[in-house]
């Protein structure tokens, strides 16, 4: 069936249901950014794969609204599909809510699947429609009722996660959540998100594709644990320690439910960004709330000295086998046959040589040429193209190890690469070891610093389209709030940095038809020096792979800019180095030479 196929059958369901728009958002039923094969809803409606966008149906128009990092992608994917592109943030685009206001009319009904819509955000819908004498409709999913051959829920086994690796006991963990309540007022607690619960109860699962998450819905109390999971998926180790810790297994769907019965004498706290409205409504009017961000959120970007240790050694086996893959590129591009989808599987081989390895921890990006242009482009059977010398090539990758997750981006010239293209490379290399270089007072966020990534690009009149840095999880969501380098507002990264917080530092240059630069290391928040003057920081690079020098252009870097990579290749020398055969180090030695 084709997508105008799809919208038409939706269309003749929302003249039924007596809709006059569907929303359709990237969501599941926790808020995921990224979400398990059962709930690409918006995907299947519009054509467009990528993490990020809002789907809206009306009787006459279809739009797909998605940032910048999507643009490309999402204009290839969804050519001939009668889906109109909506670039979020450009001048002249109106936002979804901005849309509504204008298309719909009065006694208007706006439709959407409640659970897959934050509280803020449908509350906002039943605002609009509110004004226009109309209601929302939440309770229906209607693209179920098109999708014919659904991938079922994932039924993958959870695994328990070591205290050695999580760093603190699920008792310890309750307690620090449990004063945050009391603090707060609240004696229960409702956690949807799958980060916020995995963290919680030191526990992992497989039912997001790159993601250890398990779906499931998480109630505390002040002397008991309510987790709604599917029971098939957790083993007796699991079951064990649930026990110790007063966690109570319930049937996964069965939460909905159960909030109905909570009572007067219940003080519910949520955070309506991460719950979905049609739970929110579930909970009765005589039922106080606390409206705030899950206390989680917090606890678990601040990594513990244990977790901190972990995730160095896994930045080091990933160092290892990215440095390998640099090597084997070099040596054997237009002696061999190779091409995006192969390449990226030689980069997992690396990795799963590597003790403790799980699996990649996102949807690898393997970009030749113009393909690098697109940000999170996707190699496909369809888009695969031979790796070939007189071009760039930009991976962007990760592995979940049981010591942590990484993420990493590297750019390598595949033989002699343009002069402007080297110059491009620089200007990306020189932004990221700047930020990577900063001393700051705390109490700075990702809005204060990201200045100095953009700097060498603003200088040229370039930009790139989307946040310099993010938050990395533990073995959890590869993009973790709170806090992120970004220059525009976003109120889950404007958090101050913490120290032991793990942030990446990805600038990038994006020529659209021509090719695509990203690098990208993850960096350590630590503390400086503290004086009259407050608390200074700093960062740390925990990610070492030789940023790639025939590509660079000396004579556009500083003396200060030449210092810092020569001494950032110092490091990953030294580090990675006595994990190589003699031919890789000879290899790394000629790579990391000072400039």
């Amino acid at each position: 069936m084709k997508v105008s196929e799809r919208i038409e059958k939706l269309r003749q369901l929302m003249e039924e249901k007596g809709m006059d728009a569907y929303i359709v958002p990237t969501a599941d039923y926790h808020q995921s950014e990224y979400v398990g094969e059962h709930f690409k809803v918006r995907a299947f409606m519009t054509g467009f794969t990528g993490s990020a966008g809002t789907a809206v149906f009306t009787k006459d128009e279809a739009g797909m609204w998605t940032d910048g990092r999507y643009f490309i992608q999402a204009s290839q994917q969804m050519e001939g599909t009668g889906v109109m592109l909506r670039k979020m943030g450009e001048p002249g685009v109106p936002s979804v809510e901005e849309y509504l206001k204008e298309t719909l009319g009065e006694n208007c009904v706006i439709g959407f699947d409640g659970r897959t819509v934050g509280v803020d955000e449908g509350q906002v819908y039943a605002d609009i429609a509110a004004e226009k004498k109309g209601s929302v409709i939440y309770d229906y999913d209607l693209v179920d009722e098109i999708w014919e051959d659904r991938p079922p829920l994932s039924e993958k086994p959870a695994f328990l996660l070591d205290v050695k690796y999580a760093g603190e006991t699920v008792a310890s963990k309750l307690e620090r959540v449990r004063a945050a309540m009391k603090e707060a007022g609240a004696n229960t607690h409702i956690i949807t998100s799958l980060d916020d619960t995995g963290w919680l109860l030191n526990v992992r699962g497989d039912d997001v594709e790159y993601f250890p998450l398990l779906l499931s819905y998480t109630v505390v109390k002040m002397d008991s644990v309510e987790l709604y999971v599917d029971e098939r998926k957790l083993n007796d180790e699991i079951k064990a320690e649930f026990e110790k810790n007063h966690v109570c297994i319930h049937a996964y769907n069965d939460v909905y439910e159960a909030v109905k019965k909570l009572g007067a004498d219940d003080v519910v706290m949520i955070d309506p960004r991460r719950m979905n409205y049609a739970l929110y409504n579930n909970i009765p009017d005589s039922v106080q709330t606390v409206k705030q961000e899950n206390p989680t959120i917090l606890m678990k970007a601040v990594k513990n000295d244990v977790e901190v240790e972990n995730i160095k050694k896994a930045h080091i086996k990933d160092g290892v086998a990215h440095t390998k893959f640099m090597y084997w590129l070099k040596k054997n591009v237009g002696k061999i046959e190779m091409t995006e989808l192969s390449a990226s599987d030689k980069l997992e081989e690396f990795r799963a040589e590597q003790d403790n390895f799980l699996w990649p921890s996102f949807e690898p990006i393997c970009a030749y040429k113009e393909h690098g242009a697109i940000v999170h482009y996707t190699s496909t059977p369809e888009t695969n193209v031979e790796l070939k010398e007189g071009a760039l090539f930009l991976t962007d990758t990760g592995g979940h190890y049981y010591e942590g997750s990484t993420d990493i981006t590297r750019t390598v010239a595949l033989g002699e690469v343009s002069q402007i293209e080297k110059d491009h490379f620089t200007a990306v290399a020189v932004s990221m070891l700047n930020l990577a270089d900063v001393k700051f007072l705390y109490g700075c966020s990702g809005m204060n610093l990201d200045y100095v990534a953009r700097e060498p690009f603003w200088r040229q009149n370039l930009n790139f389209n989307h946040g310099t840095g993010h938050g990395v999880g533990y073995l959890g969501n590869i993009h973790e709030p709170p806090t992120g380098f970004r220059w525009q507002f976003r109120p889950n990264e404007i958090h101050p940095f913490e120290a032991n917080m793990i942030i990446t530092d990805e600038p990038g240059i994006y020529i659209e038809g021509s090719h695509g630069i990203r690098t990208e290391n993850e960096l350590l928040v630590c503390n400086g020096e503290k004086n009259e003057y407050g608390q200074f920081m700093y960062f740390e690079p925990i990610t070492f792979v030789p940023i790639d020098l025939d590509a660079i252009n000396p004579d556009l870097m500083s003396v200060k800019e030449k210092q810092l990579l020569n001494d950032y290749h110092k490091k990953v020398y030294e580090l990675i180095a006595p994990h190589l055969t003699e031919e890789e180090q000879e290899w790394l030695k000629e790579y990391t030479r000072e400039i």
